[in-house]
């Protein structure tokens, strides 16, 4: 049995098509296809049911699945340990995080987390959409990940295998160009029927397209839209719905400028913001020196004590910021 049909499991999992998994894993679909029926031959028995899109997991695959997650997890934890102890990797802590919140949040939250106490390890960060950092959580190629979260949305991270604790809060709210004459939105919601408003959306890949679809963001507003372009890129999106090429939604934290300066306005009412968490996770198990140290450092302390701005400390933070007090995180 290869690993690698483990990963490939995962990925058509997670995806739900032959084709974008296939894409993901970088070999063409008739090769990835060949490769889950080898697994599903090793198995014994059939883990996908292939006549409805998305693909399902049978039953059998549905008791496969924290089989072949806590498999790989513990291999490349392993392999991690081994390195380790060839001093290889003791002194790195790697983080993964969605490629929104590496540019506006994680820069200004790290150099708040070293105002407490300097780091004493090389931190090295991997910016990817969630589809991607929740695989290299389990590949055991990351120790944590700092993502968007809402209680209406599930990730292969909810789990009693992780855990986690929140940083910050943030917005999700539907955003425009204004019109010529500056006096509203070009594109206000709803819009009608007859006359869709053009949707910039995300792809299945992104962590905000899943809180959107589970939040059913699109449904609440009772909006007429209709898609005409994705990516799982935030700052494509915004950039799009900055040149009036559509209505999007977008993190209040990476907006907020926007808004201000008139670059974009609201779409719609206040109503239908959606509420979000960011949130950093990890696995239970123990982890390498430098990463439960600077856990400890993390866990330690209050965030939201230290909340000046929507997204927690993704606007800024005073490099003079004194030690918030203690507390516990929710």
């Amino acid at each position: 049995m290869d690993v690698a049909w483990l990963e490939d499991f995962l990925a058509l999992v997670d995806l739900g098509h032959f084709s974008r998994a296939a894409e993901q894993r970088c070999i063409t679909q008739p090769a990835f296809s060949r490769r889950v029926r080898a697994l599903e031959e090793w198995v014994g028995t059939s883990l996908f049911t292939r006549d409805v899109l998305p693909v399902t997991l049978t039953p059998a695959g549905e008791r496969f699945r924290p089989v072949a997650e806590e498999t790989l997890r513990r291999l490349y934890q392993g392999r991690e340990a081994a390195r380790e102890a060839g001093r290889m990797a003791a002194a790195t802590v790697r983080f993964a995080s969605t490629q929104t919140l590496s540019v506006s949040f994680f820069p200004n939250w790290l150099k708040a987390v070293e105002s407490f106490e300097r780091v004493q390890a090389t931190v090295n960060l991997t910016a990817a959409h969630m589809a991607a950092c929740e695989q290299m959580m389990l590949r055991g190629e990351a120790q944590f990940l700092l993502c968007h979260d809402h209680p209406s949305t599930t990730h292969m991270l909810a789990s009693d295998q992780f855990r986690s604790l929140r940083l910050g809060t943030d917005l999700l709210l539907p955003v425009s160009a204004p019109r010529p004459d500056g006096t509203g939105p070009l594109f206000a919601l709803p819009g009608t029927p007859k006359a869709p408003l053009p949707l910039l959306t995300y792809t299945g890949e992104s962590g905000l397209g899943r809180i959107l679809a589970g939040a059913r963001a699109v449904e609440r507003s009772e909006a007429s839209l209709k898609p005409v372009f994705a990516s799982h890129l935030t700052s494509v999106l915004i950039a799009m719905a900055r040149d009036a090429r559509g209505v999007t939604w977008a993190p209040m934290s990476v907006v907020a400028d926007d808004l201000e300066r008139g670059r974009l306005m609201r779409a719609g009412g206040a109503d239908g913001d959606i509420p979000i968490e960011i949130r950093l996770y990890r696995p239970r198990a123990r982890q390498s020196p430098a990463a439960e140290r600077l856990w400890s450092l993390v866990a330690g302390r209050d965030w939201d004590a230290q909340a000046g701005c929507v997204g927690s400390l993704s606007c800024r933070v005073d490099s003079k910021t004194e030690r918030p007090p203690e507390g516990k995180l929710s």
